[in-house]
């Protein structure tokens, strides 16, 4: 019988660690990846995770507001070391996520993470913590840690002053290591081809295809033979693709991978790119032309006089700093959207536009019988420069809404954003048909059929963007437009605030005033508390069960849950009406008074954050440390039910809440 009891028992707390326990779907391996280390040198501390099936560790380089909890690096500062550069993520996998409405990085299976460091003395020691959240695509589970980390042993290692020319060496070494293509192979492919298509544009503007046959003139008119015309052909267009990229190598050297923080989310840098491209959009646009000194671009010209190959090379530079006023726009747009600390991007972007720059000018003069096929100059070729300054104009803003979000100056939220791409956009389709003249353009005659078709394609795109200004989301456009929380006149959010009934406010004017709801709140119109104590309070007063849902900001799945089970009428009524509700975020960084803070008893670590103490407070009360979770509670703060997580299933959520709706009543009749 003792037996049977015994194995009764373990089964059952078989069955309950199977259903509630703490996960750990990720490890980590750290190491320093130089070796023999002594003073001064430069080395690579590598971060290494090894990830479980079916789970994926959000990365560290996409924007933190979009919603998911980006991997953090917090270092402890000593004297031993110090840090060059921000971490970087090594070949991350790019994906979209419809509830955030945005593009993030992610690893699967494994990940790495490098920081370049200086060691400036001997011992050296470097310790800190790393935050960062793993969550599930098979059950919807999103689980954050925070653990700490060390490198470098207490152990005196001898002492070798190295030269100034070593020390830049190793610097130089150790760039080229942590740079290591964080973009992947797609996403580079993805810049060139963009820049190859701004090659072409420039193409057809007014300053470089009128130039197509004279400089086709310069290699027939002068070479004696087919095969000297086609020598000299395929070295100017080599020359060209060397002056761009060396302009790109300028621009990666000047960036390095140190600016790369501070580039993408700075005010300063954002918003002089901002500028950069509303200055080269009234360039396109006629207002002014921007040109290098005539005395330095005819010096270069007579370089390209004396014929040869260094003549060649000078024709094809005459050519670059003639077509300035036009192509720098360009040139400059493709050096702006490259500029993030990465130092191959750069290069493959100048690449991509000498390339197509370049390409045209080489067949044409090697095969001098295409140019009767040109179409000859005309305004058409103003029309084309005037486009591009339309769309320029509208590609800033971009830059301006970063600096806006991260200093929260409200000054370019999501309406007036949407607002000024579709004037931009109306503007631009009115000009296409003709309503519009600018300064340079010519008298249109007769609408071509690829204007009209131009045309019908801009106004499309305007009649698609009206409605996000009332609230739809615009998953095409997600990439460019500022987030959803910053949209004021949101009218599906507004409908779904007022569904589902409301719980009469006299019930919680009974209770306390919730603590942090200034930061912190609920979706749907929900009310509620963020603080179990205050709750627990609450429920006692109104006599109605707890629930609570232990999330995050960067849950995703807790996001989806929100929009597509809370949302549901018959729902959303019991969450309102039948419950206290209790939100417990677990990754919220904001810090509590100093009395408030205690040692945890599963991990022995100090609880700062409200964040912190309420990921403790599921692990050690519920045994679960993944979000969403789902828990209902009596006025004693007993459990009800059995908890639930991720459950995309409408019915068998609302059979939950009125499961533990039942037991509540049950538990009253009983006392």
């Amino acid at each position: 019988m003792r037996s049977i009891l015994l194995t009764l028992l373990l089964a059952g707390l078989f069955f309950q660690s199977g259903h509630s326990q703490v996960l750990k779907p990720i490890s980590w391996e750290n190491k320093i990846l130089t070796e023999n280390i002594q003073h001064g040198d430069t080395v690579i501390l590598s971060f290494q995770a090894k990830i479980d099936d079916n789970w994926y560790l959000y990365s560290s380089d996409f924007d933190p507001e979009l919603g998911p909890m980006v991997t953090e690096f917090e270092f402890e500062e000593n004297k031993t070391y110090q840090l060059l550069d921000s971490i970087i993520p090594i070949n991350p996998s790019r994906g979209y996520d419809d509830i955030w409405e945005g593009e993030y990085t992610y690893f699967k299976g494994k990940g790495e993470f490098q920081q370049k460091t200086i060691v400036k003395s001997l011992p050296f020691y470097i310790s800190g913590t790393y935050n960062y959240q793993v969550c599930s695509d098979v059950d919807g589970k999103c689980i954050p840690f925070n653990e700490d980390f060390s490198f470098g042993e207490k152990i005196e290692i001898p002492v070798e002053n190295k030269s100034v020319d070593d020390l830049e060496a190793d610097e130089v070494k150790g760039s080229l290591l942590t740079d290591q293509e964080s973009n992947s192979p797609y996403s580079l492919l993805a810049f060139m081809l963009f820049a190859f298509v701004g090659g072409l544009a420039a193409l057809l503007t007014p300053c470089v295809f009128p130039m197509i046959p004279m400089t086709v003139t310069f290699f027939t008119g002068k070479s004696k033979t087919k095969s000297g015309a086609l020598r000299k052909a395929l070295i100017f267009g080599i020359s060209i693709v060397l002056i761009y990229v060396l302009a790109g190598t300028v621009v990666a050297v000047i960036n390095g991978p140190g600016f790369a923080n501070w580039l993408s989310t700075h005010w300063i840098p954002n918003v002089f790119f901002f500028l950069v491209f509303f200055i080269f959009a009234l360039s396109f646009l006629g207002l002014f032309e921007i040109n290098l000194p005539s005395s330095f671009v005819n010096k270069v010209d007579a370089k390209a006089d004396k014929g040869g190959l260094g003549g060649v090379f000078f024709m094809a530079f005459t050519l670059v700093l003639v077509s300035f006023s036009c192509t720098g726009p360009i040139v400059g747009s493709i050096l702006v959207e490259s500029a993030g600390g990465q130092v191959i991007k750069p290069l493959i972007g100048m690449f991509g536009f000498s390339m197509a720059f370049a390409i045209p000018f080489s067949l044409f003069a090697i095969f001098p019988e295409w140019l009767s096929r040109l179409p000859k100059s005309g305004g058409w070729l103003n029309s084309v420069k005037v486009v591009l300054g339309f769309l320029e104009l509208a590609l800033g803003l971009k830059f301006l809404s970063i600096a806006d979000q991260v200093y929260h100056w409200g000054i370019l939220d999501r309406e007036i954003y949407l607002l000024l791409w579709i004037v931009i956009f109306t503007f631009l389709g009115l000009y296409l048909l003709g309503k519009i003249r600018l300064a340079h353009d010519s008298p249109i005659e007769k609408l071509s059929v690829g204007r009209l078709m131009l045309s019908m394609a801009t106004f499309s795109f305007v009649v698609y963007m009206i409605p996000g200004l009332f609230g739809a989301p615009l998953k095409a456009m997600a990439g460019y437009l500022p987030p959803m929380s910053s949209h004021d006149f949101d009218i599906p959010s507004i409908i779904r605030q007022n569904s589902g009934g409301v719980a009469e406010s006299s019930e919680y004017e009974q209770c306390e005033t919730p603590k942090y709801s200034d930061f912190l709140e609920f979706p749907h119109g929900i009310r509620g508390y963020f603080d179990y104590d205050q709750a627990l309070a609450c429920a006692k007063k109104l006599n109605k069960p707890i629930f609570v849902d232990f999330t995050g900001h960067g849950c995703v799945n807790c996001r989806e849950m929100e929009a597509r089970v809370w949302s549901e009428p018959e729902v959303l009524k019991r969450l309102k009406n039948d419950f206290v509700m209790l939100a417990l975020y677990v990754d919220e960084k904001k810090e509590l008074p100093e009395s408030d803070w205690y040692t945890s008893e599963y991990d022995g670590k100090v609880k700062k954050t409200i964040g912190a103490q309420n990921a403790d407070l599921q692990i050690t009360r519920f045994n679960n440390n993944a979000q969403p979770y789902y828990v209902i509670l009596n006025t004693n703060g007993e459990l009800l039910v059995k908890p639930i997580a991720y459950e995309l299933n409408v019915n068998k959520f609302v059979d939950y809440l009125e499961n533990g709706k039942t037991k509540f009543k049950q538990e009253n009749k009983k006392l």
